[in-house]
């Protein structure tokens, strides 16, 4: 299950650390090799399914990107 599902009562109480962003991007790559290959097999609900999943881990991504500015800043220079 992706760490982007979590109940309503524990959200925004889990730590972002590197390791977090690293673990749902490394989760992000496996999602899309999945859809990938359901789409070459020809199984559009399975690549529904995953994609879902992907859209949820990148909208939380981009989320702690705009909540984290300094970080983002400091990439930059």
């Amino acid at each position: 299950m992706s760490v982007a599902f979590v109940p309503d009562w524990l959200r925004g109480k889990a730590e972002v650390n590197q390791e977090t962003i690293q673990r749902l991007l490394e989760e992000n790559d496996q999602l899309i090799r999945c859809i990938v290959e359901y789409q070459n097999k020809g199984r559009a609900h399975e690549c529904v399914q995953y994609q879902h999943v992907l859209h949820r881990n990148l909208i939380y991504l981009a989320t702690i990107a705009d909540a984290s500015p300094t970080s983002i800043s400091k990439a930059m220079e």
